[in-house]
Formats: C-alpha cells, structure tokens, sequence
C-alpha cells in the first residue's frame, strides 16, 4: 500500500507542476492536487506505517491501511471539484477526508494506551497533525454555513493544511527520521519533541487565525515555529554536518526540506509586508519544500515499504540508488522554490527538471537491482 501510494504521489506532483505552468496566475488548483491527492494521502501512510514503531505495537490491520485510499479517494473528489465547480462536490470531499482522519487518529489513541514503554512523543506531534487536519477540514465544511466568511475560512484551511498538517508530521518525523538515514545517534531528540511542540503548534495556530482574520497574531506565530526550526537545523549542524551536505544520501534532502521550509516562513513574512506576492507562496512551497521532504523520505522507506521484513542488500542497493547526487536534486529544488517564491517562472521547469530526474533514477534502481538478484534471468 505505501508504495503505491509513493507513485500516486509522484503523479500528483507531476500534474501539479504541470498546472503551475499552464495556470500560473490560478495555482490553488495545483496545490490541491499536491497536498490532497498526494501528499495527504502519503502522510497519513507513513504515519500508519510509523505509529507501531513508536508504540512498539504490531502491524496495522488492513482497515487501518484502507483510510489511506478513502483518503486518496477524498483528495481526487476535491481536485474534481475545481472542473465543477459545485459546494457539495468540495464538501463531500472534505467529509470523506473528515472521516479518515478522525479514523486514524482514534486508532492512534488506541494504540497509545497500549504502548510497550513510555509513549514517544513523536506520537503526540501526530496527533496534533491530524487535529489540524480535522480543523481545516471543518473549515471546508463551514464554507456553506457562513458564506460571508469564505475568503478568511478558505485561508484558515490552507494555512491550517500546509503548516499545520504537514509541517507537523513533517517535522516531528524528520527528528527520528535523519539520525536512523545516516545511522546516528540524535540524544536530545526525543527532549527536543516533548519541548518544541507546543512551540510548532502554537507558532501554526497563530499565523493560520492571523491569515484569516488577525494579522497581527501570524507574526507571533512566525516567531514561534521558529523556535523549533532553529533549535533542530543547529542540532543537525552539529552532530550531521558533514552528512546533511554530502553528494549522497537521504539525509541531504531531508535536511534540505527543513531549509526550504524555514524559507517559506521568510518568504511569507515578506509577503506580509507586500515584498512578495501570496500566489507565488503556493509553487514555492511545492518546490521548495515538499519535493525534498518527499524525495528525502522516499529514499529511505521505499525499499522498506516494496520489500517489507528481513534488511536485505537489495534494501541497501536500492537505497544507495535512490539516493545518488541528492544534493544536485537539492540545488534544484531550493533553487526552484527560491525563484517561485519571486514569481519566476523558471522556478517551475527547474523543480520540474529534479522531479524527473529522481523518478528516472527510482525506476532505473528498481529495474537493476530486480535484474542483479540470483535467479532473475
């Protein structure tokens, strides 16, 4: 189920790109084919796939993995709506969504109170993902009730998506993730997840209310999500440096994710100010952020996810391949994001040009590490 969920995500990406491109002054069409029929999905996937680690619980029931496709279903429901456009096609999306995520949020609850050992809070930044989810959700939903509120509940919707939802899960993520890319060791991480979070979800809160109705509070907000960031950027500086720059690996996008995205905090600082325009934080976004949190995560758990069970050399093989000249596909990335976010369009063929190139390098890895196993002809 992951993997197939990595290549609908990928498609999504594609499509998306290729939106920007023909429609660039209307891009939240675009956006919704990224984040709700591909990375909402693929989220709510590795958190299904992450939850039994965390918990040292068992495997997930197939119920659990079938939210991921009702999800999916709810991600492709809602990009229908921007061909017709009609209140309840949007809505029953959101419902459709609504009811995954509160799924699987009960079911991570569940599986909390059975944890084996002190419950990791990665498991908290979850759940407070997947409330932030509901909540701009909801805010879909509201859209018909309060039709003079559209425009602020339509900005509380993305703002609660985008750096609420997916920056959480991302974030909280990315502090267990790295270390285990470069087989390191991470001390104050788990410190570091009980601390930040009431940090990160403040800093989402704020600047998601500030967007719709209160721009005063979005800075606050700003100030607060940084303190994560920066706490964990100087972490990695520090014990990863030379990893999280290296030609190779995982780990360079991981950590290029993290930049982007602080980056896009900038950036919306800026827009704040009339520096920069909000339409062109949509592709900057896409490029600068989700496909290096993307590309970086894929990396590492994609052979997992194919070949589940025993650590194999095939496991190793694929991972080396995927994750060849990473920090070429990173350049491009942050370089795409960066030009996006100053509305050049430019910006969209180079994010384009790394896009492809690793899903090149991802069926090229596949195909000769099947051919380089005994017996495969």
């Amino acid at each position: 189920m992951p993997a197939l969920l990595v290549a609908s995500t990928f498609a999504a990406f594609c499509l998306a790109i290729a939106l920007l491109v023909v429609q660039p002054a209307a891009p939240f069409a675009a956006l919704h084919v990224a984040l709700a029929a591909g990375v909402m999905p693929l989220i709510l996937g590795a958190i299904t796939y992450f939850v039994p680690v965390l918990t040292r619980t068992g495997a997930p029931a197939p119920a659990v993995w079938l939210l991921t496709l009702i999800a999916l279903a709810a991600g492709w429901t809602a990009v229908a709506a921007f061909a017709m456009p009609a209140a309840h096609v949007l809505t029953a999306a959101a419902v459709l969504a609504v009811f995954a995520a509160v799924s699987l949020l009960a079911w991570i609850v569940r599986r909390g109170t059975h944890s084996i050992g002190r419950l990791h809070p990665g498991l908290h930044w979850y759940i407070a993902a997947l409330v932030c989810l509901v909540l701009a959700l909801a805010a879909v939903i509201a859209l018909e009730l309060f039709p003079e509120q559209r425009l602020a509940l339509r900005r509380l919707h993305l703002h609660l998506n985008t750096l609420g939802f997916v920056a959480l899960t991302a974030v909280g993520t990315l502090q267990v993730l790295l270390p285990t890319t470069v087989m390191g060791q991470d001390g104050d991480a788990v410190k570091r997840l009980r601390e930040d979070l009431k940090w990160a979800v403040g800093g989402a809160v704020l600047i998601s209310i500030g967007a719709a109705w209160l721009p005063a509070l979005a800075w606050a907000g700003l100030v607060l999500w940084a303190i994560p960031l920066m706490r964990l950027l100087l972490a990695w500086t520090r014990l990863f440096g030379n990893a999280i720059i290296a030609l190779h690996g995982a780990a360079v996008s991981l950590a290029a994710a993290l930049v982007g995205f602080m980056l896009l905090l900038l950036a919306g600082a800026l827009h704040s100010t009339g520096s920069l325009q909000g339409n062109h934080a949509v592709p900057a976004y896409v490029l600068g952020f989700l496909l290096p949190l993307v590309t970086g995560a894929v990396t590492h758990l994609l052979p997992l996810w194919v070949r589940p069970g025993a650590h194999t050399r095939w496991h190793d093989r694929v991972r080396r391949g995927l994750g060849r000249y990473a920090r070429v596909r990173v350049v491009l990335f942050l370089a795409a994001g960066s030009l996006a976010a100053l509305g050049e369009i430019e910006g969209l063929f180079i994010g384009a040009a790394g896009l492809v190139l690793f899903v090149l390098q991802a069926v090229h890895t596949l195909v000769t590490a099947r051919r380089a196993e005994p017996g495969s002809g």
